[in-house]
Parts: C-alpha cells; sequence; structure tokens
C-alpha cells in the first residue's frame, strides 16, 4: 500500500503496516478530529473494516480498532457522536469502489497478522502530555506524571473547597473515569485502589464536573486519554522482566 484516500472528514495514508489518519482544520463538526490532528493505527489494533452506506450520497470506510488498542476510544466507551469518531472516513458515493478496494486491502493486512495477543500497553499512541482543561469546578492539569484538579472557589463544593487542591501520582492511580459534558452529569474522575464507592461527582475531590462550556470533548477527552495511556504504560513498567 502507501496511497492515500482522501475524504470529507479525514485522508487516510496506507502503510505498510499502519493507517495514518488525518484529520485537517477544516474537517466540519467535529472540534475533536481537529485537536487530534493525525493519527498513526497499525494493522494489528484493527479488529475489522466495514463499508456502510452514508448520509447525503456517501458511502463510510470505517475501521473498528480491537478492545484495548486505543486509549481515546476504550475511555470514551461509545460516547462519541458519529461525527467525531476519529475510526470513519466519510467518501462521495462515486468512490464506492475506490472505498471497497482498501476495505479489501486493510482485511487482508488484519486477516495475515492471525491473532494477536493482548498488547502491554496501548498500539496507538494518545496525545501527548502536558494538557490542561477547564471544569466548572476546576481548572485540570496532567504533566505526564500527575493529575492536578484546582479548585474555583465560584464553582467547588463545599465538600471540595474544605479537602483543597488535589494532586494524584499517576503510580497510584488504577483509571479515569470520563462521562461526555453532552450528556448529564458528564465528569472526570481519577480512579484509585482504596477508593471507596464513589459518590456524585460534585462532592468527590477525586472528580471534576463539567457543564456548559466546560470540559468540552475536545478538550477533556484528549486528556482523560492521555493519563489513561499513562497509567497503563506505568503498570507495565512495574512488571518483573
Amino acid at each position: 500500500m502507501g496511497d492515500v484516500l482522501a475524504g470529507n472528514n479525514a485522508v487516510w495514508e496506507f502503510e505498510p503496516d499502519s493507517v495514518l489518519m488525518r484529520y485537517g482544520r477544516s474537517v466540519r463538526g467535529s472540534k475533536l478530529l481537529q485537536a487530534l490532528g493525525e493519527r498513526r493505527v497499525p494493522h494489528g489494533a484493527l479488529e475489522r473494516v466495514e463499508l456502510d452506506q452514508g448520509r447525503r450520497g456517501t458511502v463510510v470506510l470505517r475501521a473498528v480498532p480491537r478492545a484495548g488498542a486505543d486509549p481515546l476510544v476504550e475511555v470514551a466507551g461509545g460516547q462519541l457522536k458519529e461525527t467525531a469518531d476519529p475510526y470513519r472516513l466519510v467518501l462521495p458515493e462515486q468512490s464506492r469502489t475506490l472505498a471497497e478496494y482498501y476495505r479489501d486491502e486493510l482485511r487482508t493486512a488484519i486477516d495475515t497478522l492471525g491473532p494477536v495477543e493482548p498488547p502491554g500497553r496501548f498500539l496507538v499512541e494518545a496525545p501527548a502530555a502536558p494538557r490542561s482543561f477547564k471544569a466548572y469546578d476546576a481548572k485540570a492539569f496532567f504533566d505526564g506524571r500527575t493529575v492536578a484538579f484546582r479548585w474555583f472557589w465560584t464553582g467547588a463544593s463545599t465538600a471540595k473547597w474544605k479537602a483543597g487542591d488535589q494532586s494524584f501520582p499517576i503510580a497510584e492511580l488504577t483509571g479515569v473515569d470520563w462521562r461526555s459534558p453532552e450528556l448529564l452529569h458528564g465528569h472526570l474522575r481519577v480512579l484509585r485502589p482504596d477508593q471507596e464507592p464513589p459518590g456524585p461527582a460534585d462532592q468527590d475531590p477525586a472528580a471534576v464536573i463539567f457543564g456548559l462550556g466546560y470540559g468540552p470533548v475536545h478538550e477533556s477527552l484528549p486528556f482523560a486519554a492521555a493519563v489513561r495511556s499513562a497509567i497503563r504504560s506505568a503498570r507495565v513498567g512495574k512488571q518483573p522482566g
């Protein structure tokens, strides 16, 4: 391979062992794709490839990542709108034959690999740290080693204000829970092994809450994916041998 297929929302470049998915600033309707810029997806990270009928005279070439391969998809947990799915390439109907060709090429590449053992680390790189975003009740920071929440006195609950600003070393975390700001009770929460069953996010010092204009997907989801990837890398690094 090595060819390029340009769609309405992205450009896919087919390389011998991966697909480079590029999202330009002209991508309409998805600030998330614009923020991601581009992503290199190894064939081993893919479970299958599909070609579906799209809307208004389009077809959609869609790659489906396998479980545990992509931190962004893992953290998103199916909450993304269709237009924000980084694995969709929307093409005009007249490109169907070409799309079928690349679908078949990718399927062959995936089948050639055969069963792939679950990776110790994610196969698709997470957005790089440092990262930060403004939630309703705090400013969240991640420098690659530590997640920090700095409360806003105008938004933080009494419980959070009394607990003080929070700092969580990656080595002490087991995961991150992200609920889209486009849903009810949107929030980002870091998870620890000794943590009691979490209560409402607005009362939990290990969580920040979203709201209208706060914690937008294109800022909070890459943040959460970067944290999730760092947690897995830290845990793999602790394993013997």
